[in-house]
């Protein structure tokens, strides 16, 4: 148990760890405040075997019960509002933290794990620490320091009923360690559940289309309540593993409780111990224990408090990208790469690769699917780092940039676009909170965007759906592309930028691209004959190497891959029903 605490305390931020302790201070000071009725009904007793109930008598348990609950009440309130504080704080920011230690991590590590599980530790898990965690921890300690401290003033009474309090404590810590361990084996298979019921809910969202397309919806939604009743039998397991150990709890406390009413009858009867002290422990016997039983029924969620503790702590350790770097501005845009290797896993991706791109000119990526051309767009922008070799941007390795800095220089336009949950200007001006709107409708304009935009609901007020659910393909690249004329970096990577565009607006969008990419370092990935025709240099990219590289007409004039490319595409489109 200790070590659960341990481990959380280490995880929150200081700040929130202090408040934490200031809540278990107050959690003691609550303890003394509720011990403070054992003297306060000792007085009255006293005073009714005397039968000398005076007004003085009266006022003065009264004065101590008041003390002890108004103290009380003040202490809890603060205790409980450092609690949620502290708790949520917690959550919060460790939300930030691994946001932030993602932007830190390769994109592998996003290929290998999925969104559903990247949600549920983001959700379910920081949910469990803000919630479940606050409370378990506190409610345990603090029942444990009320009983314990009311297990002292016992002693003061009277050792051989304090003695007797103790050994009930021990022998509840004893059973509540059985109850720890036995949930250390089933409370990860509850936070496994959650995340596979995360994961198959979305899974079924973002899929609904193609589920109902292809008549699956039987199949599909087998996964999904396959998922759902698995995460419901482990929550029935969960609890009806703990019920046990927490009746043996609660049997533990009730019969030391009758150990100390018949003990002290015993004693008083074998004249050795007062009637005052006798009644006292009686009346003492029905508190000393309310906390703790309530602290035992919370200490079987203590695992998962671990585990999430340990989910959320496995993101946070995995090895990120150095990104601190150098706030550096290039000396040119030139692109070099020198002889990189870079491999996914086991597999080779990328293998002894130089180039040298020079500034505002048009690279042309093509080939084969698989062959390497968007991992190499992505190891010019630093998304991974490179296993061997180096990539300079302007004389200058990436390396040596901090990210922010880098990322300054670099705009791109992907085939499948993200739209945030926002408004449509939002969207356009995102990473420029600032931006007037006047440059907002500028660069919508530019992207052939304005006109359908102006004829929504509220038009750039207008909120789409997460995903840009709302919008076609095409109306989603052109926002896409609107966002990146607002950056207006120097480097452009377009990755089939026209590829969801309707053809009637083809046209309009290729001149705005040309827009964007005027006076650029342009690297453009695509299969369109016209997008590649007049760029500066081609590559064309095989098996991770560069097996072809100048313009068009001395390509075609060539055998390879890029002349039987063009073949297919004219062939492609000559064809007619």
């Amino acid at each position: 148990m200790l070590k659960i605490y341990k481990k959380f305390f280490a995880f929150c931020e200081t700040a929130d760890r202090n408040k934490f302790y200031r809540a278990l201070v107050d959690g003691v000071l609550l303890a003394l405040m509720e011990a403070l009725k054992i003297p306060a009904m000792l007085l009255m007793i006293q005073a009714a075997i005397d039968k000398n109930i005076t007004t003085k008598v009266m006022l003065q348990c009264f004065g101590i019960l008041l003390f002890s609950v108004i103290v009380g009440a003040l202490v809890k309130y603060r205790s409980t509002i450092l609690q949620c504080e502290a708790g949520y704080g917690t959550a919060a920011n460790k939300r930030i933290e691994i946001a932030e230690h993602m932007r830190c991590l390769p994109m592998g590590y996003f290929n290998k794990n999925s969104l559903g599980y990247i949600t549920s530790v983001t959700t379910n898990t920081m949910e469990n620490l803000a919630d479940v965690a606050t409370r378990v921890i506190m409610l345990t300690t603090q029942g444990i320091l009320t009983t314990g401290i009311i297990a002292l003033m016992l002693l003061f009474f009277d050792w051989r009923i304090g003695l007797i309090v103790v050994i009930g404590l021990c022998l509840f810590l004893l059973v509540n360690s059985s109850m720890q361990k036995k949930s250390q084996k089933v409370s990860p298979r509850k936070l496994e559940t959650d995340t596979v019921l995360v994961e198959k809910v979305l899974e079924y969202i973002q899929g609904i289309a193609e589920v109902k397309s292809y008549n699956l919806t039987g199949s599909t939604a087998k996964k999904l309540n396959y998922a759902i009743d698995d995460n419901t039998d482990c929550n029935i397991e969960l609890e009806t593993t703990f019920i046990p150990y927490m009746t043996v709890q609660n049997a533990v406390t009730k019969l030391t409780g009758v150990i100390m009413i018949l003990l002290s009858i015993y004693l008083y009867l074998q004249d050795s111990m007062s009637l005052i002290v006798c009644i006292t422990i009686m009346i003492s016997s029905f508190l000393i224990y309310s906390s703790l039983e309530q602290a035992g029924s919370y200490s079987s969620l203590l695992r998962v408090v671990d585990a999430s503790v340990d989910k959320a702590q496995d993101i946070l350790d995995l090895p990120g990208m150095d990104i601190e770097g150098r706030d550096i501005t290039p000396a040119d845009f030139n692109v070099d790469l020198e002889h990189v290797d870079f491999s996914y896993e086991k597999r080779k991706i990328i293998e002894d690769m130089s180039i040298h791109i020079p500034e505002n000119t048009t690279t042309a990526i093509v080939g084969p699917s698989g062959g390497g051309k968007t991992t190499l767009c992505q190891l010019i922008a630093r998304f991974w780092d490179v296993d061997r070799g180096s990539v300079s941007l302007g004389k200058t390795n990436v390396k040596d940039f901090s990210m922010d800095s880098l990322m300054k220089n670099f705009s791109f336009v992907f085939q499948n676009v993200y739209l945030f949950h926002d408004t449509i200007a939002n969207n356009i001006r995102f990473g420029q909170e600032n931006a007037p709107m006047e440059k907002v409708i500028e660069a919508a304009e530019k992207a052939c965007c304005h006109d359908f935009i102006m004829e929504l609901p509220e038009g750039y007020g207008t909120v789409i759906g997460e995903g840009g659910a709302s919008l076609s393909g095409g109306e989603k690249q052109r926002i896409s592309i609107a966002r990146a004329i607002m950056k207006d970096s120097p480097v452009i990577i377009l990755d089939e930028a026209t590829a969801n565009v309707d053809p009637e607006n083809e046209k309009e969008l290729v001149e705005a691209i040309e827009a964007l990419t005027r006076e650029k370092t342009i690297f453009m990935i695509a299969h369109r004959l016209k997008t590649v025709r007049n760029a500066d240099q081609i590559l064309v990219v095989d098996h991770g190497k560069i097996v072809q590289q100048g313009r068009h007409e001395e390509l075609m004039w060539q055998d390879g891959i890029y002349r039987r490319f063009v073949n297919a595409r004219e062939l492609a489109a000559g064809w007619k029903l």
